[in-house]
């Protein structure tokens, strides 16, 4: 039987009007006292009602996370996902509950973001989107509510000043191409993606690609960067349509793991070895990209840095009830050597 504010009434000796005042934190009754029923409730794992306690502190405890349309795509997932049990494992140690959500009701066409802010769910969101429509941007604003961009760059002469966290992948692409020509590589072959407008994190892996070949004095061809969308079967496809590509290149970039997965599957249908013959960098480091051999050298994005500079930023701007200026803070990746790019094979 679930226990009720009448039963932690009779435990702890106060009124049932008392005791839901302690659960509401009312100023009406002594400090002490407001311990003692928490105490109480907590040890008889008592469940909040977080919709009468809401009434009173204006709080829902609870965050919503936007993330984009395509989550549910296997190998945009894989990442997502990750994030997604990140930002759980952040927000409930501090016993703030989510919501995850996405920009448009694929049925009714509503407008999720407004939605959940006109309805009072949340306190805050998070928002993994690279682009949303001005109109719900305006009605962010106007609404008043918290919220941080998390994974894509806004460009903020759109958005105003915001507050958002995000992975530097100008860098990423810059280090993994270095990586590769510091193993004695000069023709890469970089297998990029084209996405939604606005999802500038290819083009920034594509810059830093080209920045590091320009640094080292490597012409840019670009016959040498293809294009696909992100999907293991992109990349098989990808390299079966461009054999001939494979007799001048020593080395390829691919710009999703799980690309670079299909890449390799793609080799060894050729009989090319990874990395004997041609070395493999990817990126994102998933989680499968240390099961299979040969196990993959990636750039890391430092999810589960950017998920709690995420929370903790949003959680400082609710507790705070106040706005405060936008504040970007961009999160270095790292490069995870593995066996794909030939570089452990090297040193042993």
């Amino acid at each position: 039987m679930a226990l009720t504010t009448k039963d932690i009434a009779a435990l702890a000796g106060v009124s049932q009007s008392t005791v839901s005042r302690a659960l509401n934190n009312s100023p009406l009754i002594s400090e002490e006292t407001r311990e003692r029923i928490l105490k109480i409730a907590r040890e008889q794992e008592f469940e909040f009602n977080a919709n009468a306690r809401g009434l009173s502190t204006n709080k829902s405890n609870t965050i919503g996370v936007i993330f984009p349309d395509d989550y549910m795509d296997f190998g945009v997932n894989l990442y997502y996902g990750a994030l997604h049990t990140q930002l759980r494992q952040t927000l409930e140690e501090r016993d703030m509950d989510l919501i995850i959500a996405f920009q448009e009701n694929r049925f009714t066409g509503a407008d999720a973001i407004k939605r959940l802010i006109i309805r009072r769910k949340v306190d805050g969101l998070i928002i993994a989107r690279s682009q949303i429509p001005p109109q719900t941007l305006a009605f962010l604003r106007s609404s008043h509510i918290p919220y941080v961009f998390l994974h894509f760059h806004q460009d903020s002469t759109n958005t105003g000043a915001v507050n958002q966290i995000y992975s530097d992948h100008y860098r990423g692409g810059y280090i993994a191409t270095e990586h590769l020509i510091s193993l004695g590589h000069k023709n890469i072959l970089c297998v990029s993606a084209q996405v939604l407008a606005g999802a500038d994190e290819y083009e920034q892996r594509r810059r830093g690609y080209k920045a590091a070949l320009a640094a080292h004095h490597i012409p840019i061809d670009e016959q040498l960067i293809l294009y696909g969308d992100r999907s293991f079967q992109s990349g098989y496809n990808l390299i079966m349509q461009h054999t001939e590509l494979l007799r001048s290149v020593t080395a390829i970039f691919a710009h999703t793991d799980i690309m670079a997965l299909g890449i390799i599957e793609a080799l060894r249908r050729h009989q090319i070895r990874v990395p004997e013959d041609i070395a493999i960098v990817g990126y994102d480091d998933i989680e499968l990209s240390s099961y299979f051999h040969p196990y993959l050298t990636t750039v890391h994005q430092p999810r589960e840095e950017i998920a709690v500079l995420a929370c903790e930023r949003l959680l400082q701007l609710i507790e705070t009830k106040r706005s405060r200026r936008g504040k970007e803070i961009q999160v270095q990746p790292s490069l995870v050597i593995r066996e794909s790019c030939g570089a452990l094979q090297m040193h042993n």
